[in-house]
């Protein structure tokens, strides 16, 4: 990673290294903003902070949800019908922001940064409080102009500016993509689309060695993720743990707003808590085991 690009001081490097500190695998959620409304959005968001979770991951509905399995899919769509749009999601930020100091994350594909202008959108998510940016859809190859603007956005207080690394990614590809990464890097864990697994992929301990390998931010491991069991095991690998399509599927099934919290709360209390016992606590972030 090129340490000039660093936010500095950003709540997410603040984050990450607290963790680090205490050696306890962080908690990523995400949900999908808007669904099934913003105002639900924003009793989830405070719900989640409090259960224990480090990092919240605010989706950006999108009418193309390539990258993301059935339960997120629709969950867009919800979020679609119910009107929501990016410059809604930057002004739940705003409002989130006065109640929580906990990191916001914007994932989003590309497009709607677009229809937006990337200098818009960047200014006003500093505005708003966001602390980095997750565009599914964008590489490295053509970011250029997209983290120049990112990273000096809000008078240059600036953006983190996350990538993706994938498992088909070549040792030279991941370091590359370390290079334009801030915050943190998101690993996916395997394959395909997003959604729950019963398991973790059997090369993931093998891939997390090469990731390690080739950067030095701190590892955030998703796609499949949403059992105590695979936060335990991740403990002694990543540095955090992102679960989405378990909590958005708690949203969908809640019977109403007030139950569809409750669960959500619940689940990541017991997420957290696994992530703060067993195989979760290293004394060494920065090292794994062959």
């Amino acid at each position: 990673m090129n340490p000039s690009l660093t936010t500095a001081a950003s709540r997410l490097s603040r984050c990450f290294s607290e963790l680090r500190r205490t050696g306890e695998l962080g908690l990523v959620a995400y949900i999908t903003a808007g669904d099934p409304s913003i105002e639900a959005t924003e009793r989830f968001v405070m719900a989640l902070a409090k259960a224990g979770a480090d990092v919240i991951e605010l989706g950006v509905p999108f009418s193309d949800p390539v990258a993301d399995g059935p339960t997120i899919q629709r969950a867009s769509e919800r979020a679609l019908r119910s009107g929501t749009t990016l410059a809604g999601v930057l002004a739940l930020v705003r409002k989130i922001r006065v109640r929580t100091e906990i990191p916001l994350v914007i994932f989003t594909y590309f497009n709607p940064i677009l229809q937006m202008g990337i200098q818009s959108f960047a200014d006003a998510a500093v505005e708003a409080g966001a602390d980095g940016v997750l565009v599914t859809d964008l590489t490295p190859e053509e970011s250029e102009d997209y983290r120049r603007i990112l990273h000096g956005a809000g008078a240059g207080r600036g953006l983190d500016t996350i990538f993706l690394v994938a498992p088909t990614s070549s040792d030279a590809r991941m370091r590359r993509i370390s290079e334009v990464s801030t915050g943190f890097l998101y690993l996916i864990s395997r394959t395909g689309v997003t959604g729950e697994s019963s398991a973790l992929a059997d090369g993931l301990p093998a891939l997390l060695r090469r990731v390690r390998a080739a950067t030095s931010l701190p590892i955030a491991v998703g796609f499949g993720i949403s059992q105590p069991g695979h936060v335990s095991i991740l403990g002694g690998l990543a540095d955090a743990a992102v679960v989405g399509s378990a909590l958005v599927a708690e949203i969908e099934g809640g019977a109403n707003i007030d139950a569809a919290v409750a669960a959500v709360s619940a689940r990541a209390k017991l997420l957290k808590q696994a992530a703060r016992q067993g195989m979760s606590r290293r004394e060494d972030l920065g090292s794994v085991n062959p």
